[in-house]
C-alpha cells in the first residue's frame, strides 16, 4: 500500500465505530485493551481486499504454491508488524494520538503469539514474512493452541511455568473458515473390502475430529500481497452424545469434545512419558491430514484430477515432526484416489522436501511401532511399506551389508525412525547453516548422504529486518534510512552501503548515541520488571536463547562467578562496567536447564548486592523472554554471545539479530557464526574455543578428561567448588550438586562435561578480557558496531527464501493490483 493512500479520516472513524460496535462504548471510555482491538480490526479492513487479490491471483494464475508444514510459529506480536508492512506507521500513530492513545502503548495490549519453543517457530515467522514480501505464493499451516509456550514466571529464582491463554481476548486478525473443515481419523483397525477385484482399505472403530481452520493474514511490506497462516483448531465431531447421557454415561457423553480439546490444548508437551508422547504423535497427524486433506482438495477443486499435482504443491517439512506428510499424502493417493503404489509413490517424492535442524542424532524423531501402529493404524501400514521397499533397494545397492540396514532402515528396533523416512521420500533435503549441512553430509546422515548425494544442499537460516531492525529498532533504522535510504528494507544487501560510515567519526557518535539511548529503554524495562538498577554506560553483555545445555549459559555465568572471584581478590582491579543480561525458558521436564536458572538468579543476589565491587558487575535475568522483549533486547546489545559448543548449534538466529544492531559477536565457530565472522572479518568479532573438528575428534577418541583441568586449574577449581560449598546457595549447599557433578561426573559412567565447558573455559576467559580492552576505545568499538550492521545483508531472510525458491520449490512471483 501506498502511504499517500493511507486514508487517515476514513481509518479514524473506523476505530471509533469498532470501538462503538464491539464494545458499547465511546472513544473516551474505551480501555487500552478495547482500543487495541478496534485498531486491529481497523487493520484488518485495510488487508482484507488485499488479501482477498490476492489468492484471487493465484488461482487466476494457477500458482505453485508451498505450504511450510511446520509444528512451530513462534509470530510473536502481530499489530505492530502488520502496521509496518502496510506503510502505514505514522499515520496510524498519529490517528491514535490525535484519539488520545499511544501508540507502543496500544501494541503492549496485544498478547505475543506464542506458537512456538524458540528458534524453529521463529524462522517460520520469519519465512512467511519473507514470502509475502517477495510475492510469493504460500500457506504457512500450524497448529491453533489454545495455550502458548508458558509464561515464564522467576520465583524466589526458579522458573515457574504459567499458562499462555493467549486467545482469553480473542485473536482480532484471525478467520474461522468453518467451510474448509476435514475430518481427522485416530486409532481402530484396518479392514479390506474387495470392491471390482480390487482391494480396499477401509479404516474401522476409529474416533475422530474435525478439524477446522483459522486464517491469519501474512502482509508483505508495501506491495499489497497477503499471504496465508493457516492454523487447525480441533473440534468435535458430534459435540454432545444425549444417548450415552440419558443412559448415565457422562463420560463418554462428552468423550468426542475431550478428545478434541486435548490435541489443541496447549504447544506440544513434555515427551519424556508414554501420554505425553501419544498426545505430540496426535497433534502432528491432526495438523498434518487436515492440511494435506485440504490441499488436494483445493488442487482438485481447481484441475478435477489428482495428476500433476506435484508440478503445483509443494510441502516443505519444517524438521521431522510434519514428517507423517508422506504417509498421509500416501493415504489420500492410494485409498481416495486409487491410485497404484508407483504413481503415488512418484507424485509424493516430488512434492516433499526435509530441513534437518539438528545435528544431534538424540534429537531426531522416533516413534515406537506399538504406540505409532494403535494411534495410525493405515499410516502405519504405508510406513511399512516405504521400509520394505527402501531395505530391498539398500540390499540391491549394499548386497549382504547388514550393517547398512541397520543404520538406514526407517523402521528398526520397533522404531519409526522419522527423520529416515523424510530423507527417504523427499526430493531435497537441507540443513540450515554452511558447517551444518557439511556435518550432516559427512557425520549424521553419511550413509544417507552417500546413497542419495543429489538431495542434499544447504539453505543458510536467516531473520526479516523488518520486524529485527524497522519495528524493534526504530531509531537505528531511521538513522540507517537517513545515511542510505530505505531500500535495505526490501533488499538488505544495501546496507553494505553504510560500511564508508564505520570510519566518519561523526557517525561513530551518532551510532553510539542511539545504542546508549536503546540501553536506557532497556535499563528502564529492567528496572519496572527486575527492580535493578543497571548503569547504560556499561558494558550490555547479552545471552538470550532456549536454555539447553549445549547453549552453554553456564560457561556464562560460571565466568561471571570467576570475574566476581577476580574483583573480590584484587578490589582495585582495572574493568569496564559491564552488565551480563540472560533470558532463557527451559523446558518444563528439563531439570538441569531449570538448576541452572536458579544458579544464575542466585549469582545476581549475591553478586547485585555486594556493595564493595561497587557495581562494576550487574547479572540481571529478564523474566519470560519473548519475541516483543527480544526487540528491545537486541537493539540494547553490545555484545552477542553465541558460545554453543562446536557442531552442535546447526545455525541460530539471534546472532543474525544482534549483528543487525550493532552487536558485536562473542563465539565459537559454529553454526552460522562461521558465516558471519566470513562477512564482517575476525578483527570485528571476538571468537575463541574448539573448532568442530576438534569437538568431534575428542568425541569419537573419549580422550578428554574434565578432572585434570579441575586439578590443575585453581581458579576454574574455586569456581566450581563454589558450586558445593553453599557459596551461592548457604541454606543448601548441595542445590547445585547436579550441575557439579554434570562438569566432573565423579561418581558416574557417563562421560562428564558433554558439552566440553571447562575445556573451552580459559579461551572463553580471554576473548572477555579483549573485549574488556576494546570497549575502552569507543572509536574502534563504534567503527566494528558499523561494520556489523553494514555487513549484514546475507541474513535476511529475503536471501534464504530466494534460494528455497531457486532450488527447490521453483515458485513465481505474483503482483497485486488492487
Amino acid at each position: 500500500m501506498n502511504p499517500m493512500e493511507f486514508d487517515k479520516a476514513t481509518f479514524k472513524k473506523s476505530v471509533m465505530y469498532n470501538v462503538k460496535n464491539m464494545f458499547r462504548r465511546t472513544i473516551d471510555e474505551a480501555t487500552p485493551q478495547q482500543v487495541f482491538q478496534a485498531v486491529a480490526f481497523a487493520v484488518k479492513d485495510v488487508i482484507i481486499d488485499e488479501w482477498i487479490a490476492t489468492h484471487k491471483e493465484y488461482e487466476k494464475k494457477d500458482a505453485k504454491t508451498v505450504y511450510y508444514l511446520s509444528m512451530e510459529f513462534l509470530m510473536g506480536r502481530a499489530l505492530g508488524n502488520n502496521i509496518i508492512n502496510i506503510c502505514a506507521r505514522k499515520e496510524i500513530a498519529e490517528v491514535l494520538e490525535e484519539l488520545g492513545f499511544d501508540l507502543n502503548v496500544i501494541e503492549d495490549q496485544e498478547p505475543d503469539a506464542a506458537l512456538g519453543n524458540g528458534g524453529l517457530g521463529r524462522l517460520a515467522a520469519c519465512f512467511l514474512d519473507s514470502l509475502a514480501t517477495l510475492g510469493y505464493p504460500a500457506y504457512g499451516c500450524g497448529i491453533r493452541y489454545k495455550y502458548g509456550m508458558f509464561k515464564q514466571k522467576i520465583e524466589n529464582g526458579y522458573q515457574v511455568e504459567v499458562p499462555d491463554n493467549w486467545l482469553k481476548n480473542g485473536n482480532p486478525f484471525e478467520i474461522r473458515r468453518p467451510e474448509y473443515a476435514v475430518e481427522v481419523k485416530f486409532g481402530g483397525y484396518v479392514r479390506i473390502e474387495n470392491r471390482d477385484g480390487m482391494n480396499h482399505f477401509v479404516q474401522d472403530g476409529y474416533q475422530s475430529v474435525r478439524a477446522v481452520p483459522y486464517d491469519l493474514p501474512v502482509i508483505g511490506y508495501g506491495n499489497n500481497v497477503v499471504n496465508t497462516l493457516r492454523i487447525w483448531d480441533a473440534e468435535p465431531i458430534n459435540t454432545f452424545n444425549l444417548d450415552s447421557f440419558d443412559r448415565g454415561d457422562y463420560q463418554k457423553a462428552v468423550e468426542q469434545e475431550n478428545l478434541a480439546k486435548t490435541i489443541v490444548e496447549v504447544l506440544y508437551p513434555n515427551d519424556n512419558h508414554y501420554a505425553g508422547k501419544e498426545l505430540r504423535l496426535k497433534q502432528q497427524y491432526f495438523f498434518i491430514s487436515a492440511s494435506v486433506q485440504r490441499a488436494v482438495l483445493k488442487y482438485k477443486e481447481l484441475h478435477g484430477t489428482i495428476h500433476g499435482f506435484q508440478d503445483k504443491v509443494v510441502f516443505q517439512l519444517n524438521d521431522t515432526h510434519p514428517t507423517v506428510a508422506i504417509p498421509e499424502l500416501m493415504r489420500i493417493l492410494l485409498d481416495e484416489e486409487g491410485l497404484t503404489w508407483e504413481e503415488a509413490w512418484d507424485i509424493t517424492t516430488k512434492t516433499c522436501a526435509y530441513t534437518n535442524h539438528t545435528i544431534m542424532s538424540e534429537a531426531l524423531e522416533k516413534w515406537p511401532i506399538d504406540l505409532f501402529s494403535r494411534l495410525l493404524p493405515r499410516i502405519y501400514q504405508i510406513v511399512e511399506e516405504i521400509n520394505r521397499r527402501f531395505v530391498n533397494e539398500i540390499q540391491a545397492r549394499y548386497p549382504g551389508d547388514q550393517e547398512k540396514i541397520r543404520q538406514m532402515a526407517v523402521v528398526y528396533d520397533g522404531q519409526v525412525r522419522m527423520a529416515y523416512m523424510a530423507i527417504v521420500a523427499s526430493f531435497s533435503v537441507n540443513g540450515v547453516a554452511r558447517l551444518h549441512t557439511e556435518i550432516l553430509k559427512h557425520q549424521e546422515l553419511k550413509d544417507f548422504y552417500e546413497m542419495m548425494p543429489e538431495k542434499f544442499n544447504n539453505k543458510t537460516n536467516g531473520i526479516t529486518q523488518r520486524r529485527f531492525l524497522l519495528h524493534g529498532n526504530p531509531l537505528l533504522a531511521d538513522w540507517v534510512t537517513s545515511k542510505i535510504g530505505d531500500q535495505w528494507i526490501t533488499d538488505l544487501p544495501h546496507i553494505a552501503e553504510l560500511l564508508p560510515c564505520a570510519e566518519d567519526k561523526e557517525c561513530q557518535k551518532e551510532f553510539m548515541q542511539i545504542k546508549y539511548e536503546n540501553k536506557v529503554r532497556l535499563a528502564k524495562y529492567i528496572k519496572e520488571h527486575n527492580g535493578i538498577d543497571v548503569d547504560p554506560r556499561s558494558i550490555f553483555d547479552v545471552q538470550v536463547k532456549r536454555l539447553h545445555e549445549y547453549k552453554r549459559q553456564l560457561m556464562n555465568i560460571l565466568h561471571v562467578m570467576y570475574l566476581y572471584n577476580q574483583l573480590k581478590d584484587h578490589p582495585d582491579m582495572d574493568m569496564v562496567p559491564r552488565t551480563f543480561i540472560f533470558g532463557a525458558k527451559a523446558a518444563a521436564g528439563y531439570k538441569r536447564a531449570k538448576l541452572t536458572i536458579k544458579l544464575i538468579n542466585a549469582v545476581a543476589d549475591v553478586v547485585n548486592n555486594d556493595k564493595s565491587i561497587g557495581g562494576r558487575i550487574k547479572v540481571v535475568f529478564i523474566e519470560d523472554y519473548r519475541v516483543s522483549n527480544a526487540e528491545i533486547i537486541f537493539a540494547a546489545a553490545d555484545v552477542s554471545e553465541q558460545i554453543s559448543t562446536a557442531s552442535k548449534e546447526a545455525s541460530g538466529t539471534g546472532n543474525m539479530k544482534f549483528m543487525l544492531n550493532g552487536a558485536l559477536t562473542l563465539g565459537t565457530m559454529d553454526g552460522a557464526n562461521v558465516e558471519i565472522v566470513e562477512e564482517v572479518g575476525n578483527e570485528n568479532a571476538f571468537i575463541f574455543g574448539m573448532s568442530s573438528d576438534e569437538v568431534i575428534a575428542h568425541e569419537k577418541n573419549r580422550d578428554y578428561q574434565p578432572m585434570d583441568i579441575f586439578n590443575n586449574d585453581p581458579e576454574i577449581r574455586r569456581v566450581l567448588m563454589q558450586l558445593v560449598n553453599g557459596f551461592y546457595s548457604p541454606e543448601n549447599p548441595e542445590l547445585f550438586r547436579d550441575i557439579y557433578d554434570s562438569l566432573l561426573n565423579t561418581k558416574s559412567s557417563d562421560r562428564a562435561d558433554t558439552y566440553f565447558i571447562l575445556k573451552d573455559f580459559r579461551s572463553y576467559a580471554e576473548a572477555h578480557k579483549k573485549i574488556d580492552q576494546a570497549y575502552r576505545n569507543s572509536s574502534w568499538w563504534a567503527k566494528a558496531a558499523i561494520l556489523n550492521v553494514g555487513h549484514s545483508g546475507k541474513f535476511t531472510s529475503d536471501r534464504t527464501i530466494e534460494e528455497y525458491v531457486r532450488d527447490i520449490w521453483h515458485l513465481k512471483k505474483i503482483t497485486v493490483e488492487v
